[in-house]
């Protein structure tokens, strides 16, 4: 079954002519993904790849192919914009990659989902992909995945690789591998994400990466400690960065006492997360507690 992306998913690409987005698409296409349509205006009309046709608006793409599915490589700028006009278009789920969206922007598409149907995975996000579907919706390499049932969350694309990376390798195989970003304000949060895996009956155990800075490390504690069912491992980095210099994310910031991992690992353990030392340990860690 897995979450947000299988074989049912009709993927359109905003900004599919640019020189990411065009890269990006066709790898998604090589891995499985059903790639329908592309969207940049000013270019309706034409096709890439062969023969995916590209439109100028998403409300074009969506009645001509049934795209269900957007993924963004819009400039910052007007990045905020294009996930609107998904969300208008009626899109399911909608993976914003581009980095470096203002802060005030993303909160504007925030607030504008409280009433949505939509999932945003994102913005500055590797994105989404189940391997048992081959249904890649991002940047992240592919090859590197295998079938499996467990989950996988982060907030940092290059920690969600090499930890994917650590699972194949133990015969470990991933249901669904969701990269919810490093920016501050996002679409997605660990919640949102656990609660899935949850209530997903191929998903037997999952692998959360949090780093400093805001408090949703310890959300997902809340939640783990009260209504999360499944065995969970849970690695934060960044414990040995100083207050206030941004490490790396937008959001990785130690702004506080609550932003430090000192504090999100208390509040992981005490909620009964298996902690993994560090990164070199995650599939070591994931084996043992799926071992029982």
């Amino acid at each position: 079954m897995s979450i947000l992306v299988d074989k049912r998913t009709r993927l359109l690409v905003q900004g599919i002519t640019g020189r990411e987005g065009s890269y990006h698409a066709k790898r998604c296409r090589e891995y499985g993904t059903n790639l329908v349509a592309g969207v940049t205006p000013g270019r309706g009309g034409q096709e890439v790849d062969q023969n995916v046709p590209v439109y100028d608006t998403v409300d074009q793409a969506v009645a001509e192919t049934g795209a269900n599915a957007s993924l963004i490589f819009v400039p910052p700028a007007f990045a905020a914009d294009a996930i609107l006009e998904s969300i208008d278009a009626g899109i399911g789920l909608v993976a914003a990659i581009t980095e470096g969206i203002p802060v005030n922007d993303s909160v504007k598409v925030v607030r504008y989902l409280r009433d949505k149907e939509t999932v945003v995975i994102g913005p500055n996000c590797p994105g989404v992909i189940t391997p048992g579907a081959n249904c890649k919706m991002g940047i992240m390499p592919g090859h590197i995945h295998t079938p499996g049932r467990i989950g996988v969350v982060s907030r940092s694309g290059t920690l969600t690789y090499e930890a994917v990376g650590q699972l194949t390798e133990l015969g470990i195989g991933q249901s669904t591998c969701v990269g919810i970003g490093g920016d501050p304000v996002s679409g997605t949060s660990f919640v949102d994400v656990l609660r899935m895996f949850n209530d997903d009956p191929e998903t037997d155990a999952v692998v959360m990466i949090g780093e400093i800075g805001g408090t949703r490390e310890q959300e997902a504690a809340e939640y783990i400690s009260s209504d999360f069912t499944k065995p969970i491992a849970s690695l934060i980095v960044g414990r040995s960065a100083p207050p206030g210099r941004r490490m790396g994310h937008a959001g990785a910031i130690i702004t506080g006492k609550a932003a430090t991992a000192a504090e999100k690992i208390r509040a992981l353990e005490v909620a009964g997360a298996a902690i993994i030392p560090s990164p070199a340990d995650i599939g070591s860690t994931m084996k043992k507690l799926v071992a029982g």
